[in-house]
């Protein structure tokens, strides 16, 4: 049955930026264009999307909180990956010429009750993405961050480059879950946390094109470079499998917030 009350795209733009918001594919960004130039990659499964209430993958699917265990579907089998936000409908709850703001109501799988809300904030030169993680009753363990779908080419000149100081990388196992260890970074391509005890910044550049960079006053990225067509740099709240590992509580007194800011500037 079609759902003819599903919420429309929402389109804003400042300048020469432009950023359409899907909030019935998961409130994922489905474009950002520069100039008339996308630097997403498209498709219903890429773009931006936000991770919550987890980032990454949760071991075997598995989280405990106090001395309740609960299963997550395994949609990354054998693991549980990226959150439930991205299968969900958003609902609108503002929305201008620059910025909208976004809601999602903590639903099953999910064991715990609670909304999320995402504020998207567009300049002439600059994206922020703030996202709130709030509990309607019982305190239960969260994360939030981002998952963008960079392009590697922008079909004008080279690939992008990518250019970051991490203070450590989480050793990634076989399992591809970190094994707890911090080591140096190593080159790539990864699929790889990193920490940056003092805020992610990562840039990205295309010679001749844009450089873009991402910041966040969070201290974890996952920087993803392993496909031909587009990298991924995802600020986050906490690791892979962080749940489990670094819990951060979500209470009713001490909400979850994160924000992310995206800016760039022409090389052309």
């Amino acid at each position: 049955m079609t759902n003819i009350s599903a919420p429309q795209p929402v389109r804003l733009a400042a300048g020469d930026a432009e950023v359409t918001v899907d909030p019935a594919g998961g409130c994922r960004l489905s474009s950002l264009t520069i100039a008339g130039t996308e630097l997403l990659r498209q498709g219903e499964r890429y773009g931006a999307f936000p991770m919550v209430p987890w980032c990454g993958r949760i071991a075997l699917g598995r989280f405990r909180n106090g001395g309740d265990v609960h299963q997550m579907p395994l949609n990354a089998a054998p693991h549980a990956i990226h959150g439930t936000g991205r299968d969900a409908a958003w609902r609108t709850a503002r929305a201008d010429k620059r910025s909208a703001a976004f809601t999602y109501d903590l639903a099953e799988p999910w064991p715990y009750s609670g909304r999320v809300t995402q504020l998207v904030e567009l300049s002439e030169d600059s994206l922020t993405l703030t996202m709130g993680v709030e509990t309607y009753g019982d305190s239960f363990p969260a994360q939030a961050g981002w998952h963008p779908w960079f392009l590697r080419n922008l079909g004008s000149g080279k690939d992008v480059e990518l250019d970051f100081a991490a203070a450590w990388q989480e050793e990634r196992g076989a399992d591809h879950l970190p094994t707890g260890h911090r080591i140096d970074p190593r080159p790539g391509p990864w699929d790889d946390c990193f920490g940056m005890p003092d805020g992610v910044d990562v840039t990205l550049t295309w010679p001749g094109a844009l450089e873009l960079k991402v910041t966040s006053r969070a201290e974890w990225v996952v920087v993803y470079d392993e496909q031909t067509e587009a990298v991924c740099v995802e600020p986050q709240s906490g690791p892979p499998n962080g749940l489990n590992t670094d819990p951060r509580l979500v209470t009713p007194i001490d909400p979850l917030e994160i924000s992310t800011t995206w800016s760039w500037r022409s090389l052309a």
